[in-house]
């Protein structure tokens, strides 16, 4: 049985971002609406990869997307980073067979009953040595730290960590976070 019939396309308004979104000028949010909540739904779309936060309490769930964010609220969600109406649709309708696709695994998948939040860079920043050495091939360890969490760089590169075993817990801990 399908989940979920439809996300009605409620409104789109523009990036109101303060300064408004340099990056992509002209982009939309898209805000939709589900034909029934979302909220039986949610924790087991937030046991999915791409996952950048989880609420439980408030059920509130956060995706990356490229371009921009996908949220999850029980009775709403946003899409940022959207071309136009028409693009905003089509992802509305991908959305809709992705939770309804979700549904019918949800015997094979595990619901997440915890917070979940993604790593940040400032917090792997301050477990590396911050001596921005560029050993790495990066010019500061913020950069590293960045490239790190994106998953175009691997820990063992900062021959800092790799080496000195005064590190060796803070290599643990990256390693947790990442």
């Amino acid at each position: 049985m399908m989940f979920l019939e439809s996300i009605a396309l409620s409104r789109t308004q523009p990036c109101l971002a303060d300064p408004p979104c340099l990056a992509d000028p002209g982009k939309i949010i898209v805000i939709g609406t589900p034909s029934r909540t979302l909220e039986p739904v949610i924790p087991y779309l937030a046991a999915l990869p791409g996952v950048i936060s989880y609420n439980p309490e408030t059920c509130v769930l956060t995706f990356r997307r490229q371009p921009g964010f996908l949220t999850l609220l029980p009775e709403q969600v946003m899409i940022t980073q959207v071309k136009d109406m028409d693009e905003g649709l089509e992802l509305l309708a991908a959305l809709k067979e992705a939770v309804n696709s979700v549904w019918e695994q949800r015997d094979q998948i595990t619901p997440l009953t915890s917070r979940r939040a993604s790593a940040r860079p400032l917090d792997i920043w301050k477990l590396l040595p911050q001596t921005n050495c560029g050993m790495c091939g990066e010019a500061t360890c913020m950069a590293f730290a960045f490239l790190l969490i994106q998953g175009k760089k691997e820990l063992g590169e900062c021959a800092p960590m790799a080496s000195d075993p005064a590190f060796t817990s803070r290599r643990v801990t990256i390693a947790g976070i990442l």
